[in-house]
């Protein structure tokens, strides 16, 4: 295998300008023996902790009746790397830097993305259009107005569209859900997703950093404006600036974020939201919070999500707390992840069951397969009725984190009484706001000489996925973004 060099990468792309527009959808009728042939957009870092995209690449690998036929990532150094480990399996692939070009070729069938944020919904409606298949990695979209054209492209070309989230694998999550739905544990009151997941400061450069000589920074930045690169460390950081990422609520909160819609049975989104958080305990060049909470009103059982981005307590940040690039605090053993459904007769704490008292009342063991082998069995049968999950129910949840970061964005630091007002009128998030105020207490933080940002009070029409009343004019803005040509979410998909 060859990566392109970058004269032959510019000349390609010159030549094929808008090429998706101009190229007729290509769609293979796949037998019953037929390898399907995956694209794997999107490999990840050249760093220890890997990438969600080799991770990905080595699940599909193992999938009977699943070929890796192409690579595509922006960084040559990461693609060259991946393409000579493919060699070595025995795997004929083509490398692509420009995904574009992987879109055009007839050796592919369906793409698996895992991109960076800002590029999961251009790339999956790009990837419809081509006529590919998709498995999009979580979040399904960046904001709002991507995530529903996801859906579009979805319905409209006919693809099997996968939005991922780790709950809806093979976990006993659904087997939980439906142990609710069947009336177990009477009326549910809450859900509360929890992301107790500390994550260290990503320093702070003086200036702007050098693009490393590798990556081809244009279509690294895609649908966002090209900006200096002021962070340390390029691959991941990504994640806590608002041009590319979605914050921790983004990161790790949403597979639980959509555990708690799933538990509830919600299908639309919620009529009011309202987010209190900030980024505490460091000084760095992060943009999104790393504490924070989220009021989502759904009736009559609203959802509360908690991020927690700093340890315990103080004693850990003495205990040589210090930045490695991409590491996160996995090895303290007090973290907890995950969805707490409370009902009038118990709560389900993940895939367990407990009663009122808090005993043990079940363990539920999955009965379907794991995400990967579901999207292929779907890419076979051509019904997206196959999938554990698919891009409506990616969009929504991933609507919900946008929807309390939007609050969030348009709210403002808030000293004193205000904070209290905040989380007045509902009991359960005013509890939750106890427990944020705790959790910085414990670190330290005294929230009355370091006020978080009291994001804004909103309504929300779910029908028109837009909202209204006041604070709508600073919202309705941030639903969608200023593309880039021609890195464009088009309207008509």
């Amino acid at each position: 295998m060859r990566s392109m060099t970058r004269r032959e990468f510019v000349g390609r792309s010159l030549a094929v300008g808008g090429a998706l527009a101009a190229v007729a959808p290509y769609s293979r009728i796949l037998g019953a023996n037929d390898s399907i042939r995956m694209g794997m957009v999107g490999l990840g870092s050249t760093v220890k902790i890997g990438g969600r995209g080799k991770a990905d690449l080595r699940e599909f690998r193992r999938i009977p009746g699943v070929r890796i036929a192409a690579l595509c990532d922006v960084d040559r150094s990461i693609l060259d790397a991946e393409g000579k480990a493919c060699e070595a399996q025995g795997e004929k692939v083509e490398a692509y830097i420009d995904v574009r070009r992987l879109l055009d070729s007839r050796a592919v069938d369906a793409i698996s993305i895992a991109t960076p944020n800002h590029w999961h919904a251009l790339a999956t409606v790009w990837a419809c259009q081509a006529g590919k298949d998709v498995h999009v990695q979580k979040p399904a979209s960046h904001n709002i107005y991507e995530g529903r054209k996801m859906v579009e492209a979805m319905r409209k070309h006919g693809r099997i569209v996968q939005a991922s989230a780790g709950p809806r694998s093979a976990t006993g999550f659904g087997e939980a859900y439906a142990y609710i739905r069947e009336g177990h544990l009477g009326r549910v009151l809450l859900a509360r997703g929890i992301n107790y997941k500390p994550r260290m400061s990503i320093g702070k450069v003086e200036g702007p950093r050098p693009i490393p000589e590798a990556i081809d920074y244009d279509l690294w930045s895609g649908p966002a404006p090209v900006l200096p690169l002021r962070r340390e460390f390029l691959h991941y950081d990504w994640h806590w600036f608002w041009s590319y990422g979605n914050g921790d609520l983004g990161n790790m909160g949403i597979h639980y974020m959509d555990a708690c819609r799933w538990a509830l049975g919600a299908q639309t989104l919620p009529e009011r939201v309202i987010s209190i958080g900030g980024r505490f305990g460091y000084d760095d060049d992060g943009e999104t919070p790393n504490t924070q909470i989220a009021f989502l009103d759904y009736r009559p059982a609203p959802i509360i999500f908690e991020v927690r981005g700093l340890p315990k307590d103080r004693g850990f940040l003495a205990g040589g707390w210090e930045r490695r690039a991409g590491e996160t605090m996995d090895r303290y053993r007090d973290i907890q992840i995950g969805a707490v459904i409370h009902c009038e007769g118990g709560t389900v704490i993940n895939n367990k069951a407990f009663d009122r008292e808090g005993k043990p009342i079940r363990e539920f063991q999955p009965a379907n397969e794991d995400l990967l082998v579901n999207f292929i069995q779907a890419v076979r049968s051509r019904k997206s009725s196959d999938l554990a999950t698919d891009a409506l129910q990616g969009h929504l949840s991933a609507a919900l984190v946008h929807l309390a970061n939007i609050s969030y964005r348009v709210g403002r630091v808030t000293p004193g009484v205000g904070i209290r007002a905040a989380s007045e009128g509902e009991k359960e998030f005013a509890e939750a706001f106890d427990r944020f105020r705790t959790h910085l207490d414990a670190n330290g933080i005294d929230i009355e000489t370091t006020p978080p940002v009291i994001g804004a009070r909103l309504r929300f029409d779910p029908e028109k996925e837009r909202f209204v009343g006041p604070g709508s004019e600073r919202a309705n803005p941030l639903l969608a973004r200023e593309y880039r040509r021609p890195f464009v979410v088009p309207e008509e998909v």
